[in-house]
């Protein structure tokens, strides 16, 4: 088998989160878009020496994992992937990402990075399952997970409240044979 770079494809670039960062997390945060797509917590804009302290505090554990995305063109930071909650004696972990610069959504950075993150987890990590969710109202997030093999695992039915409106919570999962025969195609 080929050896295959572990952080880098053809766009798009692993790296590790650094303060410099903080500043690009910071502007995020306010963009109602990727804030209140990103998960079911409330959504508020938070100072970038929050986010600085978060990122000087992280880095030491071994249940999760985050990355900055960059452009490999031109370096630029472009959103996060995480690897997170994994419970080794189970082989299994979560994941998310974040696509954080509105105009490079939908070009398929996220289905991109995703695949490398996925490429990480089960050949580095070694795991054999990974899972996710997603707001019901998301379904660009949900096309890409279910581009790179994730199925439906379970719903929490209106297990959302956002503007007002009930929305679904989407439980998905993916196991590394499904990811490999996925690739085949």
């Amino acid at each position: 088998m080929e050896a295959t770079h572990l952080f880098k494809s053809a766009r798009i670039r692993f790296a590790a989160m650094t303060e410099e960062a903080a500043a690009s997390f910071s502007k995020w945060s306010e963009d109602p878009e990727y804030i209140r797509n990103l998960d079911t917590d409330i959504a508020f804009p938070r100072s970038e020496d929050s986010f600085r302290k978060e990122i000087q505090g992280g880095g030491g554990s071994l249940t999760s994992f985050e990355l900055a995305i960059h452009m490999v063109l031109d370096d630029r930071l472009i959103g996060f992937a995480a690897l997170h909650s994994i419970e080794w004696n189970n082989r299994a972990g979560r994941l998310a990402i974040g696509i954080g610069e509105k105009e490079d959504r939908n070009k398929g950075y996220g289905t991109e990075a995703l695949q490398l993150l996925l490429q990480y987890a089960f050949y580095e990590l070694n795991l054999h399952r990974v899972g996710l969710d997603v707001i019901g109202n998301n379904h660009s997030a949900i096309r890409c997970y279910e581009k790179v093999g994730f199925v439906v695992e379970g719903v929490i039915r209106e297990g959302v409240l956002r503007d007002n409106q009930r929305v679904d919570r989407i439980y998905m999962g993916l196991l590394r044979e499904e990811w490999e025969r996925n690739l085949k195609h």
